[in-house]
Parts: structure tokens; sequence; C-alpha cells
């Protein structure tokens, strides 16, 4: 029954209300951040949980009004009531049900973003350039944090690859079903005779990885330090302060330039590489399920086509749900959560067909 299940939350809210105030866990920050973000997401449920006691009293309260009133203007008051509350938890139940379902433990993480250039040559990185755009401007809309790990610039502009993290609330559980690939139908800047052109540019999310997820042997890792290239002050480019990570295992080589500091570009090397091979361990888990994989909007599939930026017809496509939205240089401008919204949606009400089935 609902209201166990939410009785049952109630007693582990005020578990937790009382563990964030004790000083030994205070002291320890990791515990509290942790605590502190089970606090906000069960106090949530809590909020809804009043709501729900408030109808199912008022409910009753109606129903017992019905059974004993003779006063027929009473009796149609309360009749009122009833419908309104019935109207009112019917709602509130389907509201509260998709709140009860199992959070992703790495949806509150941090990520690591990459751009990559596809297929269509230097139309591609263009496109890329495009993307890390939109999606820095989204970031600055949700006042997240964003910061360049590592570039290789495209020939014509644009970039062949940028990597970047992003940190701030809820990051990944925002972010997770922009991997995949994304297309773009355009007249490129090169093209003389104006027929439209189709490349493609690959984005993966990827969370960021702690120490506890990942644990690094730092003798299957040689560290390669190097003077940056590229733009960058006197400073940058003639110190040893870009770092070039070989994971030996996996033959993985991570770069990172961006920082004067060499210790900071190798941390943020590291970054980059933990959460990468985190990534590589999620994939496995996923493909030994494939019932989530099925179920999953976006599982994870590289190859997957999964948006078209259509440009002489001002619209975008989301593949996966088919939605369709003609506001094409809001949504390059990051005006991209109707997309998240809606596939979220999506996702949710699926695992809630799989929790009750």
């Amino acid at each position: 029954m609902l209201l166990d299940k939410l009785n049952i939350i109630k007693e582990r809210f005020d578990e937790v209300s009382k563990l964030i105030i004790e000083p030994e866990i205070i002291s320890d920050q990791k515990k509290y951040i942790k605590l502190n973000r089970e606090y906000k997401e069960l106090n949530l449920i809590m909020v809804k949980r009043d709501e729900y006691l408030a109808l199912l009293s008022n409910k009753k309260e109606a129903q017992e009004i019905i059974s004993e009133e003779k006063d027929l203007e009473m009796l149609a008051m309360a009749k009122e009531e009833l419908e309104n509350a019935i109207l009112k938890l019917d709602g509130l139940k389907e509201e509260i049900r998709l709140m009860l379902i199992p959070k992703d433990p790495d949806d509150a993480k941090n990520v690591v973003m990459e751009f990559r250039a596809g297929t269509g040559g230097d139309e591609a990185s263009i496109f890329a350039g495009d993307l890390f755009r939109l999606y820095t401007k989204f970031c600055d809309q949700k006042g997240w944090k964003t910061s360049v790990v590592d570039m290789s610039e495209g020939t014509s502009g644009g970039f062949k690859e940028i990597i970047i993290d992003i940190s701030g609330e809820n990051v990944y559980g925002t972010l997770k079903y922009e991997s995949g690939v994304h297309r773009v139908q355009r007249v490129p800047q090169t093209e003389t005779q104006g027929r439209v052109h189709t490349s493609a540019a690959t984005v993966m999310v990827l969370p960021e990885a702690e120490d506890v997820d990942i644990q690094l042997d730092m003798s299957e890792i040689r560290i390669e330090r190097t003077t940056s290239t590229g733009p960058g002050g006197q400073s940058v480019n003639t110190t040893y302060s870009a770092i070039k990570l070989h994971h030996e295992p996996t033959g993985m080589i991570i770069s990172c330039q961006d920082q004067k500091s060499s210790h900071k570009n190798l941390e943020k090397a590291m970054k980059v590489l933990r959460s990468r091979l985190y990534d590589m361990e999620m994939e496995k888990k996923l493909a030994s399920d494939s019932e989530k994989r099925k179920s999953m909007v976006s599982s994870g599939d590289r190859s997957a086509k999964i948006r078209t930026y259509n440009y002489p017809q001002g619209r975008v496509t989301d593949h996966r749900i088919g939605l369709t939205l003609y506001d094409l240089n809001k949504i390059m401008d990051g005006d991209i959560q109707k997309f998240i919204d809606e596939i979220q949606l999506h996702e949710n009400t699926e695992k809630l067909k799989q929790s009750e089935s």
C-alpha cells in the first residue's frame, strides 16, 4: 500500500534528520554531503506525504458527512469536497509513485562530457563546436560550473575533440541521456552550390568517478610531461605542464594541458581516466542485464543516432521518443530542457511499469 511505503520512508527521513546534526557527521564532509543530499530528496517526498494525508483526511470527513447528514446543502458541499479529494488523490498518487522509483546513485554526480567530430570532415568539427557551445550555455542557465580539460581544434573552426568537466547539482541525472550521435543537416560555409550536407558529432556523458568507485593502480599508469601546444600564454607553452596519461591495461591515453600547473593538469587527467574506466564497468553491468538495457531510452550505445538538427526546416528531432521541436535557434542557444523533461518522463514511465509488473 502506498501509505505503508510512505511511512517507511518517514522513518528513514527522521533518522537522517537526526544524523545530519551530529558533530561527528558534520566533521566528515563526505558523509555530511551524502546525508544532506538524501535529506533533501526525502524531504520532497515528505511534503507530498503531508499533502496525501491531508487529502485522505478530507475524503474521510466528507464520506462521514454524506453518511450522516440530512441537510441537503451540507450534503451537496460534502459531495463536492469528496469529488475534489478523489480527483486530487489520483493525481498525487501518480506523482508519488514516480518519486518512489529507485534513483540511479550516479544521478547526483558531476560529469565529464566529451564532444568528438564524426563523419563530415570540417563541417563535423564545426558542429562539434556548436554542440560544445549549446551545452555550455545550458550549463550556465542551470548555474553549473564548466571547465575545459583538453581540446583539439578543427582545421576550419570548431573542434576535432573537446573534453569538459561539469559540476553542480544533479548534473549526471540531467545530462545522462544526451550521450550518442548528434546529426546536423545544413549547407556548409564551404559549399558553393548551396547543397545541404549531413554531418555528425558524438557526445559522451560520463559520471565523474571518485576514488571509492575506481581504485587506480599507479604502477599501470605512465605519466608523460610535455610543453603545451596551441593557444596559451608564455608560461603555458614553455614549461612542462601538459600531462599525458598512458593506461597500460586498456591502452587508453588521456591528455590535459588546460592549466598552467602540472599538478592541476594531472588531477584533471586522472579524473577523466577514472570516469572512463567507471563508464566501462557500468557498460559491462548493463550488458549483463538485457531487460534493463532494453527498457532504457538510451542504452549508452555510442553509435546510436539520437538527435537530428535540421537547419533548412528549423527543426530538431529526438529519434528515441519521436519528439520534434521547431525552434532550432533557441535550442542551439542551450534551450534543451523540453527534450530532457520528455525523455525523463518516458524513462520514468517505463521504470514504473517494470516496478509494478
